[in-house]
């Protein structure tokens, strides 16, 4: 199966599209720019899903669900939002077909157009402060903590599976504060929710941090952000969470009453994360021979497979593994027992090798014997014969140590890929032959980080978080800089 696969220093964007497609992660559609998840793939976001959702009510947020289609005219009402997605919209424009007059299928109905477009949601922030305003009227109505898991549309003319779509999932989490302080709190929270999630459950290394004003969302006053790094040596965002100061409240005159019996305007934060994460699992983790997941991730953590001549040996070596299966099973730990007779043992390694599973089991009859079995490790592809007794124990801790080597080994990827420039020739010469993560000094315009892009193709991924104050020169005009800034290409 591997061989279908085109290898990472062949051609890594082919590598990943051959992988996602091999590994039944999601495939292109009819609609163009519009992917199917697949079953196996979805698997993977439903874990994701419930532990975030999980992080997100243990923080006090709930969940609801707003209107697919916005009205034109909330965009308006917010400028910077407007213009920073105007390009990515989908317009509703007519709500009704019928037959076409020569009787050649069917066409749009010009008599059913719509009095006002209506836009795809692309994000919901204007469809959302419409309806706080209503919600809104006194400070015993703050905080509001709302989440919400929905699909998004952006209309992308270059796509890549999970990466860059026309339509994806996501989740956005949409805020309301009565003081500055409560929503720039919410702000830095979330980012940890996201850092904590990215550590613990995908096993990728993040940096968080700011974004310049030119990378910020449409319409916030700061972005946070959490940025990784992936094999190919380019950065990928890994979630936003936006301190949207008074903007959108401003914009739909939601106002509440203060303590003091003042009116003010509401403060407000929305941040999300999307099934673009599929892609950096992919991407931070994967090889030449397929998948490797984390535990916590896999949508099967521990693959069985039976090898055997005859019926009897299958028999025995199935009962066998049916009491395995079910000791491991007690310890929450996801189980497939492959005995299908279709395929050979070989050839479901090698499935289960491309798909990422963490654990293989192997049962032969001489396991049956000696009361063993011969567990393999996907992450490293080590072997060891493993005795029956507290098997379920050796197993749940193989899987945390399997969990952290993956996170340490992208730390390190990571670690070694991260460099300093003082000049705009050493950015460029770092970009070109390794890539990675680079610190360098900017001057702090937008002018020059502009120019910086036009002639590295590289972006300012963030101001580093707690950044330590290094006086220095702009690798581009000279001009004096008080800290470095995080340059790196990316997705």
């Amino acid at each position: 199966m591997a061989k279908e696969i085109t290898p990472r220093s062949q051609d890594y964007a082919q590598w990943y599209q051959d992988l996602v497609i091999k590994a039944d992660l999601a495939e292109t559609s009819a609609v163009r720019g519009c992917m199917v998840i697949k079953p196996y793939g979805y698997a993977i976001w439903e874990k994701m899903q419930q532990a975030l959702d999980k992080m997100f009510k243990d923080t006090g947020h709930v969940n609801a669900y707003f209107p697919l289609f916005i009205p034109k005219s909330f965009f308006s009402k917010e400028a910077a939002h407007i213009e920073g997605f105007a390009k990515e919209c989908a317009v509703v424009t007519h709500y009704r077909l019928k037959n076409s007059p020569d009787g050649k299928g069917i066409v749009v109905d010009d008599e059913a157009r719509l009095e006002e477009e209506l836009i795809v949601r692309p994000t919901s922030e204007t469809i959302i402060w419409n309806t706080y305003r209503g919600w809104i009227q006194s400070y015993r109505d703050l905080p509001i903590l709302v989440n919400q898991w929905a699909n998004v549309v952006r209309w992308e003319m270059r796509t890549r599976l999970f990466l860059r779509t026309a339509e994806f999932l996501w989740q956005e989490g949409h805020t309301a504060h009565a003081t500055s302080e409560e929503a720039v709190e919410e702000t830095r929270r979330m980012l940890d929710v996201y850092e904590k999630f990215a550590v613990e459950f995908l096993a990728l290394p993040v940096i968080k941090g700011v974004k310049t004003e030119s990378e910020r969302f449409a319409g916030a006053v700061d972005t946070y952000c959490i940025e990784a790094l992936m094999q190919d040596g380019k950065a990928l965002q890994a979630g936003t969470s936006h301190f949207l100061g008074q903007n959108f409240a401003k914009a739909f005159d939601v106002k509440f009453t203060t303590k003091a019996g003042n009116q003010d305007l509401v403060w407000a934060t929305s941040w999300g994360v999307s099934t673009r994460l599929m892609g950096a699992l992919v991407m931070a983790h994967a090889d030449d021979d397929g998948l490797v997941l984390p535990p916590k991730l896999a949508p099967i953590q521990v693959v069985i497979v039976p090898i055997y001549k005859n019926e009897d040996q299958l028999h025995a070596i199935s009962e066998y593994a049916a009491s395995i299966k079910n000791m491991i099973e007690k310890k929450g730990i996801s189980v497939k027992y492959d005995s299908r007779d279709t395929q050979k043992p070989g050839f479901k390694f090698a499935e289960y090798e491309l798909k990422g599973v963490p654990v293989r089991i192997a049962i032969g009859p001489r396991d049956l014997e000696n009361k063993t079995v011969e567990v393999a490790r996907r992450d490293t592809k080590e072997k060891a014969v493993y005795q029956f007794t507290d098997l379920d124990l050796k197993i749940e801790h193989l899987l945390d140590n399997i969990q952290q080597n993956i996170y340490s080994k992208a730390l390190s990827f990571r670690e070694s890929n991260t460099w300093h420039a003082d000049s705009i020739e050493k950015l460029i010469s770092i970009l070109d032959n390794t890539g990675g993560f680079v610190y360098a000094h900017w001057d702090g315009t937008a002018e020059t980080e502009a120019k910086i892009k036009e002639i590295t193709k590289a972006t300012i991924r963030c101001i580093p978080l707690n950044n330590p104050k290094e006086e220095g020169q702009c690798i581009l005009t000279g001009k004096p800089s008080k800290e470095r800034v995080i340059f790196s290409r990316a997705y």
